[in-house]
């Protein structure tokens, strides 16, 4: 494919952050190591490293934001957000996008080698938490030279990483954008997560976590995970406009394949994810949604009390996973604490994916908070 993006040709880098001897010590009590991060920069960072801004990826994603790989079918997931002249303007901002630990796109995750048995850890990988994830993107700083960050970024998943980091570590952030996410999973959330984790635990592929092993993938349950997962990031008025009743082409007479054209997209949806996800860090990553809750520490707010962070805080009229009632309770905990922080909820029919797509007003709100935090942070 041409090179279309304003950022051009990106390189993924990989760093090694922990090691067996100075291993990363995780919230459990358990140790890991050694720990690589791939990751991805974009722009120049200041003489003064002080325009640097940190972009946390959501459940599915990884460390390629923004611009094109070699031979890459298409740019990085947040492509249109990211580059010159764009939101995050890369002519003036330095950014970071790291793959988070558990992942499985260049990141020890539980695929990797397990260096005391030789093979890939798969269930005996450790189980991980929000303030793991934000210790290995403090690590990765440290490992670039950075201190402070002008602003960290994130949405679903991603916004929960930043929300959590400027809440365990605030002298190091200036600014804070939570964007489509919660601070505390609602049953209904916690349920459609579990179900798309038995899916792929009953595949009888899944062999208890060895599946690489045996040289075989649960697909089946895999596939179904992104299905039904896809499903609750669009809005219904989303799937009607795009879909509505329209019969599949192919369809030639009713029956149980795919006969709308409903059915064909999801279908596709899954077959494309079986290409560059890992069933295993599915399980992980989704489970550490599931418990976290950082507003229940008793001690939740006392160091942004303490050394504010200027937060921004959005959502989707039309996201119904994490819906505005998410956001407005987080915006709560932070009003109550007495932090500078301003709050947009954005119409959208996309539902949650709006986080993704280039909504007009959504852009327009994050360019003007990027060159506010540029003005007020140098």
């Amino acid at each position: 494919m041409a090179d279309t993006t304003p950022l051009g040709l990106v390189e993924t880098q990989v760093a090694r952050l922990f090691t067996a001897d100075d291993p990363l010590r995780l919230t459990g009590g358990a140790t890991l190591g050694p720990v690589d991060v791939a990751y991805e920069t974009y722009g120049t960072l200041s003489p003064d490293r002080d325009n640097a801004v940190f972009i946390c990826h959501a459940l599915t994603g990884d460390a390629h934001a923004a611009g094109f790989h070699e031979g890459a079918k298409r740019p990085g997931w947040w492509d249109n957000l990211i580059g010159p002249g764009r939101p995050l303007d890369t002519d003036r901002f330095f950014v970071i996008c790291a793959n988070l630990i558990g992942g499985c796109q260049g990141s020890t995750g539980p695929s990797s080698i397990d260096p005391a048995t030789g093979r890939a850890y798969g269930l005996d990988f450790p189980l991980l938490d929000m303030a793991d994830f934000v210790a290995v993107h403090r690590a990765l700083l440290a490992h670039l030279g950075i201190d402070r960050l002008l602003a960290a970024l994130g949405g679903s998943l991603g916004g929960m990483q930043v929300l959590e980091w400027a809440l365990r570590y605030p002298e190091q952030l200036t600014s804070a954008a939570v964007v489509a996410a919660s601070s505390r999973l609602t049953a209904q959330n916690i349920a459609f997560s579990a179900v798309a984790r038995r899916a792929i635990m009953d595949d009888p592929d899944f062999r208890d976590g060895r599946y690489l092993e045996a040289g075989v993938v649960p697909r089946l349950g895999l596939r179904t995970a992104r299905m039904m997962a896809h499903i609750t990031y669009l809005s219904e008025d989303a799937f009607s406009e795009k879909f509505g009743r329209t019969p599949h082409p192919d369809r030639d007479k009713p029956g149980f394949g795919i006969d709308f054209a409903v059915e064909s997209y999801l279908d596709h949806q899954g077959r494309v994810f079986l290409e560059r996800f890992d069933a295993l860090s599915y399980l992980y990553l989704s489970r550490v949604m599931d418990y976290f809750d950082p507003f229940s520490r008793p001690d939740a707010v006392a160091g942004i009390a303490a050394d504010p962070v200027r937060f921004l805080v959005m959502s989707f009229d039309t996201d119904w996973r994490f819906s505005t009632d998410h956001s407005r309770r987080i915006v709560k905990h932070l009003e109550h604490a007495r932090q500078p922080v301003s709050f947009r909820d954005i119409p959208s029919h996309w539902g949650h994916d709006s986080f993704l797509l280039p909504v007009p007003r959504y852009h327009d709100t994050l360019r003007a908070w990027f060159d506010r935090a540029l003005r007020e942070g140098l």
